[in-house]
């Protein structure tokens, strides 16, 4: 493919948190230019990497820089990836150093949910903000804290792990260890687990159909609560009082002038947004509540993309 006229230096932008390798060229004002994906493989991942950022470079040369979103836990001191339950031992190890070499380029690695943030504060819908707390909702709960315009990761680069907020002290062990997080009610398959425990004792809601002919998830639930099943408009509630409840404790920690909520499940809209800022507002400190702004993110599935890509860019500056 020849190269389009004119084109400035851009910078690419992978995520590595789905069963797919997602990459994008992104300019330098946060727009996504081009697109690659491939199914991966977590055995090949620096040959896959490599590439994906070879097509995207066929598309433009003018490439300054790679950023590269990493479910688990990124010490960017250090570029090392110390914990991801998606990527071997073996693969993380040298990471960083592999793929430096395998692209040629300079690589910045971050935990997905910082890059996603990172990305709505620039682009989305914490842009003209100074300070931003930033939820994601999908397969697991995570969180980032943006501060004077950067990134806050703490003293050893794992600051935001909202998911890990305890909810409920009785409730089931979290895959961290603890008892009652957040992402054991409120992450997506969670969301599945209590709506099945319910269905036994509802039979009229359409989600018990689904439960007859597949394995539903929680967009099967956002869908049939926007259709106004009364079951799954239940559900998407009370994880919205959940979530409301981890919000509340931030804003009465941070004192935070915007949180943004992303993620799959906030693909409910309204119907969830609605009831985390009711919590919230039950719950949080007055002067707190009313010094934010709670709103939907505006990027969807490409925040991760291009987050990470802006990473890159500022690393520079």
């Amino acid at each position: 493919m020849s190269t389009p006229a004119g084109l400035q230096a851009s910078f690419i932008g992978i995520d590595l948190s789905g069963p797919k390798i997602g990459a994008a060229i992104v300019g330098a004002d946060g727009k996504v230019l081009e697109r690659r994906e491939t199914t991966m493989a977590a055995a090949k991942l620096i040959e896959q990497v490599a590439g994906l950022v070879s097509e995207l470079r066929a598309f433009n040369p003018q490439i300054a820089a790679v950023g590269i979103a990493i479910p688990g836990l990124v010490n960017r001191q250090t570029d090392r990836v110390i914990a991801s339950r998606d990527l071997p031992s073996t693969v993380r190890e040298n990471l960083h150093s592999d793929l430096m070499k395998a692209t040629g380029l300079r690589v910045e690695l971050e935990n997905d949910a910082n890059a996603a943030a990172y990305g709505e504060y620039k682009v989305g819908a914490g842009r003209g903000s100074r300070d931003m707390f930033y939820v994601t909702i999908g397969e697991g709960i995570g969180g980032a804290i943006i501060l004077g315009g950067k990134l806050w990761t703490g003293a050893s680069g794992f600051a935001g792990e909202f998911g890990h907020i305890t909810i409920d002290t009785e409730g089931i062990e979290c895959d961290c260890g603890n008892t009652g997080c957040l992402e054991t009610i409120a992450s997506g398959p969670n969301i599945v687990r209590r709506a099945n425990e319910r269905l036994y004792r509802d039979g009229t809601s359409s989600l018990s159909k689904l439960a007859i002919n597949k394995n539903f998830t929680a967009d099967d639930v956002a869908h049939e609560a926007n259709n106004g099943d009364d079951f799954s408009l239940m559900m998407i509630e009370r994880t919205g009082k959940f979530i409301g409840t981890g919000v509340a404790s931030v804003l009465n920690l941070l004192n935070i002038e915007r949180i943004v909520l992303g993620g799959g499940v906030m693909d409910a809209g309204d119907l969830i947004l609605n009831p985390i800022i009711h919590e919230a507002k039950r719950r949080a400190f007055q002067p707190c509540f009313e010094a934010t702004t709670i709103v939907a993110a505006t990027l969807g599935a490409d925040a991760v993309l291009i987050g990470a890509a802006m990473l890159a860019r500022d690393a520079a500056s």
